[in-house]
């Protein structure tokens, strides 16, 4: 067993395709599977189940890469330790729904190693995709939310994947206007009061369930509405057109500048948030610096937001 066996394996996982990890690593195909093969008749063990649709990881190989991520963090920071004349360039990705604290953390872990070169990855994707990219390693930390109408189905597939869910917050469903839209000055508003209002959401491509739906509520029948796949449109449409959006009510000035406020919807109902990791894999120092990182966003944007109440 390798470091560079190691490498390739973890490579494989991440990309869940045998050709796309050959083209990151620069070599052939051919190359990459016998290598692979190798390590698995020394470990004794089937990293990989081969299907028509890529490779996917195994129960034994999940273990075995938990192990295997540990080896090259640890070798990693030998090589950036006494190897001065090689610099190490540190690789971190995470998958999450659209959320301005996912961001600002993101921001805080780059600034908090600072490293001259580095790959990093942050992706504002479909609900079902931070599942799957966490599944295959793709992603190390995924963020996503549950309530009482996706909660049973979300965390089952969830455990089904070998994945963890951890709460960073609860919260209550908030609108997200325009500050200059008609309803702006109410302190609360109504599901009836927004029926004539276009209502935006993010589309969620194949997997189009309500169980896999960002917003909360996207059951209800409204007469107008718009899907969108990134936040900036998304919220040029709000302006644009006095639409609104269903979220947690955590936003960033920062990030979505004054023109974007949030405000309680009256409903009965409710958003966990929160991080999904798997279960038997220690996060990487970077990993863990963001999951520091965002447990300060919440408890600042928590903050903001009880201000803002009172």
């Amino acid at each position: 067993m390798t470091l560079q066996q190691l490498k390739y394996s973890i490579t494989v996982a991440e990309t869940g395709s045998i050709s796309e990890a050959a083209r990151r690593l620069f070599i052939s195909q051919p190359s990459l599977t016998s290598a692979i093969q190798e390590l698995e008749k020394e470990m004794g063990i089937r990293i990989f189940n081969r299907t028509n649709k890529g490779v996917i990881v195994s129960h034994e190989g999940d273990v075995f890469l938990s192990y295997a991520r540990q080896v090259l963090e640890q070798v990693g920071l030998l090589e950036e330790r006494f190897l001065t004349a090689k610099e190490r360039r540190p690789h971190f990705s995470v998958s999450c729904q659209h959320y301005s604290f996912a961001v600002n953390a993101f921001v805080d872990v780059i600034q908090e190693f600072d490293a001259r070169q580095y790959d990093f990855t942050l992706r504002e994707t479909q609900t079902y995709e931070i599942i799957e990219d966490v599944t295959r390693l793709k992603s190390e930390i995924g963020i996503l939310y549950v309530s009482s109408k996706n909660e049973e189905v979300i965390l089952k597939l969830i455990k089904q994947n070998g994945l963890q869910f951890q709460e960073l917050f609860e919260a209550k469903p908030h609108v997200f206007i325009s500050l200059k839209h008609p309803l702006a000055k109410r302190k609360a508003l109504t599901l009836k009061e927004l029926e004539d209002y276009p209502y935006l959401s993010f589309e969620q491509g194949e997997y189009n369930s309500f169980y896999f739906a960002e917003e909360i509520l996207s059951t209800l029948d409204r007469r107008k509405n718009i899907k969108v796949r990134d936040r900036a449109t998304l919220f040029n449409l709000v302006i644009g057109l006095n639409g609104y959006t269903v979220s947690s009510g955590v936003i960033s000035r920062q990030l979505n500048g004054e023109n974007i406020i949030a405000r309680p919807l009256l409903v009965e109902e409710y958003m966990k948030i929160g991080t999904i990791t798997q279960k038997n894999m220690p996060l990487s120092r970077y990993g863990r610096a963001y999951m520091e990182a965002l447990g300060r966003h919440c408890r600042l944007e928590e903050a903001w937001d009880w201000r803002e109440k009172k």
